[in-house]
Protein backbone atom coordinates (compact mmCIF):
# COMPACT_ATOMS: atom_id res chain seq x y z
CA UNK A 1 0.00 0.00 0.00
CA UNK A 2 1.09 3.55 -1.09
CA UNK A 3 -0.27 6.79 -0.05
CA UNK A 4 -0.06 9.59 -2.68
CA UNK A 5 -1.06 13.06 -2.45
CA UNK A 6 -2.46 13.65 -5.89
CA UNK A 7 -4.36 16.90 -6.79
CA UNK A 8 -5.26 17.74 -3.30
CA UNK A 9 -6.74 14.38 -1.99
CA UNK A 10 -5.32 11.06 -0.70
CA UNK A 11 -4.98 8.16 -2.64
CA UNK A 12 -4.27 4.78 -0.85
CA UNK A 13 -3.17 2.84 -3.76
CA UNK A 14 -2.01 -1.10 -3.81
CA UNK A 15 1.16 -0.52 -5.95
CA UNK A 16 4.89 -1.54 -5.14
CA UNK A 17 6.70 1.45 -4.33
CA UNK A 18 8.62 0.90 -7.46
CA UNK A 19 6.25 1.47 -10.09
CA UNK A 20 6.84 4.18 -11.91
CA UNK A 21 4.60 7.66 -11.07
CA UNK A 22 3.17 7.33 -14.50
CA UNK A 23 1.49 3.92 -13.97
CA UNK A 24 0.21 4.54 -10.34
CA UNK A 25 -1.32 7.48 -11.60
CA UNK A 26 -2.53 5.84 -15.05
CA UNK A 27 -3.39 2.16 -14.21
CA UNK A 28 -4.07 2.92 -10.17
CA UNK A 29 -5.87 6.33 -9.72
CA UNK A 30 -7.49 6.23 -13.34
CA UNK A 31 -5.91 9.67 -13.88
CA UNK A 32 -4.95 9.13 -17.64
CA UNK A 33 -4.11 12.79 -18.74
CA UNK A 34 -0.44 12.14 -17.70
CA UNK A 35 0.72 10.14 -21.05
CA UNK A 36 3.50 7.49 -21.75
CA UNK A 37 5.92 8.69 -24.42
CA UNK A 38 9.10 7.17 -24.46
CA UNK A 39 9.15 5.53 -21.41
CA UNK A 40 12.52 6.04 -20.69
CA UNK A 41 12.42 10.41 -19.45
CA UNK A 42 13.48 11.60 -22.73
CA UNK A 43 10.43 12.93 -24.59
CA UNK A 44 8.39 14.48 -21.31
CA UNK A 45 5.19 13.64 -22.74
CA UNK A 46 4.78 12.43 -18.89
CA UNK A 47 5.17 15.51 -17.02
CA UNK A 48 3.53 16.30 -13.88
CA UNK A 49 4.48 18.39 -11.32
CA UNK A 50 5.74 17.52 -7.93
CA UNK A 51 5.98 19.84 -5.30
CA UNK A 52 5.56 22.32 -8.03
CA UNK A 53 8.20 21.23 -9.93
CA UNK A 54 8.76 18.98 -13.16
CA UNK A 55 8.94 15.97 -12.89
CA UNK A 56 9.27 13.10 -15.10
CA UNK A 57 6.67 10.12 -13.98
CA UNK A 58 7.68 7.16 -16.34
CA UNK A 59 10.93 7.20 -14.48
CA UNK A 60 9.87 8.78 -10.86
CA UNK A 61 9.30 5.49 -8.60
CA UNK A 62 6.06 6.39 -7.25
CA UNK A 63 7.64 5.66 -3.78
CA UNK A 64 9.74 8.48 -4.12
CA UNK A 65 6.91 11.15 -3.94
CA UNK A 66 4.88 9.80 -1.55
CA UNK A 67 5.06 12.55 0.87
CA UNK A 68 4.82 15.20 -1.64
CA UNK A 69 2.51 17.07 -3.71
CA UNK A 70 1.78 15.70 -7.01
CA UNK A 71 -0.90 18.02 -9.71
CA UNK A 72 -1.51 16.23 -12.75
CA UNK A 73 -3.16 17.97 -15.20
CA UNK A 74 -6.93 17.16 -14.17
CA UNK A 75 -5.98 18.64 -10.86
CA UNK A 76 -5.18 21.80 -12.57
CA UNK A 77 -8.21 23.43 -13.62
CA UNK A 78 -10.17 22.34 -10.31
CA UNK A 79 -12.20 25.89 -9.96
CA UNK A 80 -12.01 26.83 -13.24
CA UNK A 81 -9.82 27.18 -15.95
CA UNK A 82 -5.91 28.15 -14.75
CA UNK A 83 -4.38 31.05 -16.64
CA UNK A 84 -2.67 28.90 -18.55
CA UNK A 85 -5.30 26.76 -20.01
CA UNK A 86 -7.20 30.02 -20.92
CA UNK A 87 -4.24 30.92 -22.51
CA UNK A 88 -3.85 27.51 -24.62
CA UNK A 89 -6.92 27.80 -25.83
CA UNK A 90 -6.95 31.48 -26.89
CA UNK A 91 -3.61 30.80 -28.38
CA UNK A 92 -5.05 27.75 -30.29
CA UNK A 93 -1.73 26.35 -29.57
CA UNK A 94 -2.86 21.93 -29.64
CA UNK A 95 -2.35 20.28 -32.50
CA UNK A 96 -2.66 16.72 -31.80
CA UNK A 97 -2.59 17.69 -27.86
CA UNK A 98 -0.36 14.49 -27.20
CA UNK A 99 2.21 16.64 -24.92
CA UNK A 100 -0.34 19.03 -23.75
CA UNK A 101 -0.39 18.10 -20.49
CA UNK A 102 2.97 18.70 -20.04
CA UNK A 103 3.23 21.64 -21.71
CA UNK A 104 0.82 23.02 -19.67
CA UNK A 105 2.20 21.55 -16.22
CA UNK A 106 5.68 23.35 -17.27
CA UNK A 107 4.36 26.53 -18.04
CA UNK A 108 2.52 26.48 -14.98
CA UNK A 109 5.94 25.48 -12.91
CA UNK A 110 7.62 28.16 -15.02
CA UNK A 111 5.29 30.50 -14.11
CA UNK A 112 5.03 30.33 -10.72
CA UNK A 113 9.09 30.98 -10.40
CA UNK A 114 9.25 33.04 -13.00
CA UNK A 115 6.13 35.41 -13.10
CA UNK A 116 7.41 37.70 -16.47
CA UNK A 117 9.64 34.89 -18.48
CA UNK A 118 11.65 36.49 -21.28
CA UNK A 119 11.26 34.00 -24.47
CA UNK A 120 14.85 32.66 -23.34
CA UNK A 121 13.50 31.64 -20.33
CA UNK A 122 10.29 30.24 -21.69
CA UNK A 123 12.32 27.99 -24.25
CA UNK A 124 14.87 26.85 -21.48
CA UNK A 125 11.63 25.67 -19.27
CA UNK A 126 9.75 23.92 -22.36
CA UNK A 127 12.68 22.39 -24.17
CA UNK A 128 11.80 19.11 -21.92
CA UNK A 129 8.64 18.68 -23.54
CA UNK A 130 9.01 17.50 -27.06
CA UNK A 131 5.94 18.10 -29.68
CA UNK A 132 5.69 16.52 -32.82
CA UNK A 133 3.35 19.07 -34.41
CA UNK A 134 6.13 21.79 -33.69
CA UNK A 135 3.57 24.15 -32.07
CA UNK A 136 6.57 26.14 -29.93
CA UNK A 137 6.08 29.58 -31.08
CA UNK A 138 2.43 29.23 -29.95
CA UNK A 139 3.03 27.68 -26.49
CA UNK A 140 5.91 30.99 -25.93
CA UNK A 141 2.83 33.04 -27.02
CA UNK A 142 0.31 31.76 -24.48
CA UNK A 143 3.16 31.73 -22.18
CA UNK A 144 3.22 35.25 -22.54
CA UNK A 145 -0.66 35.71 -22.51
CA UNK A 146 -0.80 33.54 -19.44
CA UNK A 147 2.00 35.73 -17.28
CA UNK A 148 -0.41 39.31 -18.41
CA UNK A 149 -3.65 37.37 -17.32
CA UNK A 150 -2.50 35.93 -14.23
Amino acid sequence: MLKLRIDGQSHTLEVDPAIPLLWALRDHAGLTGTRFGCGVGACGACTVLVDGRPVRSCVTPAGQVADRTITTIEGLGRGGLHPVQRAWIEEDVPQCGYCQSAQILSAVALLERTPNPSDADIDAAMAGVLCRCGTYNRVRRAIHRAARNR
